[in-house]
């Protein structure tokens, strides 16, 4: 599995019930149509955790890079349908850092 983690904190912090809607709407559509395995929201608690990483973290999982690939393409589209649930949650992020894990040890390993 690899996973594209992304971080960000909000423009505007009082509509964090808003950005988690947007993030679920969007992410499950992806899922929806096998642009990606699962994703999950989380938000820092307490404050406790490095500030560079910001206070959300999206996890995007994907089979492989070729299906991560494929969920990028979509994307980048920008087709009316999968921009107007794509620009609600980028439009609300700031300060955003991503990353790209894989399962540890690889299944490919020998």
């Amino acid at each position: 599995m690899n996973y594209l983690e992304i971080w960000c904190n909000l423009k505007d912090t009082s509509k964090d019930m808003d950005f988690a809607e947007n993030v679920e709407n969007y992410l499950n559509h992806l899922k929806k149509n096998e642009l990606i395995e699962g994703w999950r929201l989380t938000r820092r608690k307490f404050g406790f955790g490095p500030h560079e990483l910001g206070e959300f973290n999206i996890s995007i999982q994907g089979k492989d890079l070729s299906q991560l690939d494929k969920a990028f393409s979509r994307v980048a589209s920008r087709d009316a349908d999968i921009e107007k649930l794509h620009f609600p949650v980028y439009s609300m992020a700031k300060d955003v850092k991503s990353a790209l894990y894989r399962d540890f040890p690889d299944p490919e390993r020998i």
